[in-house]
């Protein structure tokens, strides 16, 4: 109820129930609202990290074509060098998910001995397995200190080289 004084309309505050009916009503929206963002952020996560990935890859075949058909070294979550010039400014080394790094991987297939080039997102510093900070997606659920997503150029991609193709891990291009 209003109350005039002097000619004026005095607000009064709200009681103790409109105030708990408000939040209650926040609490059941938030309920189903949160969830929503989650999985929308989870998936602008992998577009952005599927983007950087195929960028990086442009840059790495133009690298290629200027020197002789061949890909740069290995670089352990660090740059190629050299390849700085074809790379879109601020795509290196920092990835899509909060804490990951991009790592570029040369590496000779133990078994087969055929060359395997990929671009990995790493979610751990090296030797740091406590720190590992992985992404929150329901494929990403048995990840350890050894697995990746990663983007397949050519080879026997997987999540580490010390490890078996089906050790877990998240390709970008591979189709699964």
């Amino acid at each position: 109820m209003q109350q005039w004084r002097g000619g004026k309309v005095i607000p009064h505050g709200f009681t103790l129930i409109e105030v708990l009916i408000v939040v209650a009503i926040i609490g059941i929206l938030a309920r189903y609202v949160l969830p929503s963002i989650k999985n929308g952020l989870d998936k602008a996560y992998v577009a952005r990290a599927a983007t950087e990935l195929h960028s990086i890859n442009e840059s790495l075949e133009m690298y290629k074509n200027d020197h002789g058909g061949n890909f740069p070294p290995d670089a352990d979550r660090d740059i190629p060098p050299g390849l700085e010039q074809y790379l879109a400014p601020g795509v290196w080394p920092d990835a899509a998910w909060p804490g990951s790094v991009f790592d570029w991987e040369n590496w000779i297939d133990p078994i087969s001995g055929e060359r395997i080039y990929q671009i990995s997102i790493r979610f751990c510093p090296v030797n740091q397995p406590a720190q590992c900070r992985f992404p929150g997606s329901d494929w990403a659920q048995d990840f350890d200190y050894f697995s990746s997503v990663y983007y397949c150029i050519s080879g026997a991609c997987r999540s580490h080289i010390n490890k078996p193709l089906n050790h877990p891990g998240h390709c970008i291009n591979c189709g699964d």
